[in-house]
């Protein structure tokens, strides 16, 4: 079974490069898709490709790599690839798995390909065993802390580095450390959805939704003041969810 691979490069031979490297692992691999924009890339995922690893340069024709994650709902590993040292923590913030600094060796591609065969292990191990999701939240205040149960909460809401927990009754909570991409991982995907890039809904809070725009939906979320907005990338994945 092949592992099938994307290439986010704008650089002709540095896809080579990567390809010629891929040919002489032992692994089965497929280059499905080579992309040298942030356009490219995103219209490929928005028509429904997927892969099992990304190997991605960060600067590129049309601007930066970051924007292609802050976009998509990204579920692939990245192994970045790129001549600059200075998005290093951002990289890792983006499903990155490793970092090659242009030029690279086979050595050190070889290294960053052997992490992601151990993350591919570990997923799968984690997939097999029964995930302990969270059923309920602590919140902290400045006077004590109370505990606040997934079956209450209607969406989480990331805004200006904060992430809030908005209730049924529209009450809104600090959520303190917490990331919204930590809290996918900690909730269950059959209950919650990323629906943008600031916002993690509830199945069981969703009232109606409607058209918004050409590939956008406006759902309407119990304790929501305003409709939600899904984005582009994100619509079609959420159709499926939310019916399934």
């Amino acid at each position: 079974m092949n592992i099938d691979i994307l290439i986010i490069e704008d650089e002709l031979p540095a896809r080579r490069k990567l390809k010629r490297y891929l040919e002489q692992l032992t692994q089965p691999v497929q280059v499905v898709c080579e992309c040298a924009t942030v356009e490219e890339a995103i219209v490929f995922f928005e028509r429904g490709g997927q892969v099992d690893l990304i190997f991605s340069d960060i600067a590129l024709q049309d601007g930066n790599a970051f924007e292609i994650y802050q976009e998509i709902a990204l579920k692939s590993p990245v192994i970045f690839t790129t001549a600059y040292d200075a998005h290093m923590l951002e990289a890792f913030e983006s499903n990155g798995i490793d970092y090659l600094l242009k030029p690279f060796t086979f050595e050190r591609f070889e290294k960053a390909w052997k992490k992601f065969l151990l993350f591919t292990k570990s997923e799968t191990s984690i997939k097999l065993d029964k995930p302990a999701y969270k059923g309920r939240f602590t919140i902290h205040t400045a006077k004590d802390s109370y505990f606040l149960a997934v079956e209450e909460i209607a969406y989480f809401l990331a805004e200006e580095g904060v992430v809030k927990v908005i209730d049924l009754a529209g009450k809104s909570h600090l959520m303190g450390l917490f990331t919204l991409k930590e809290l996918e991982e900690r909730l269950d995907p059959s209950r919650f959805f990323r629906i943008n890039r600031a916002e993690l809904v509830h199945k069981r809070a969703i009232q109606r939704m409607e058209r918004y725009g050409k590939n956008s939906l406006a759902i309407q979320v119990e304790g929501a003041k305003q409709k939600l907005i899904t984005s582009q990338a994100n619509t079609a994945a959420f159709r499926d969810w939310v019916e399934g």
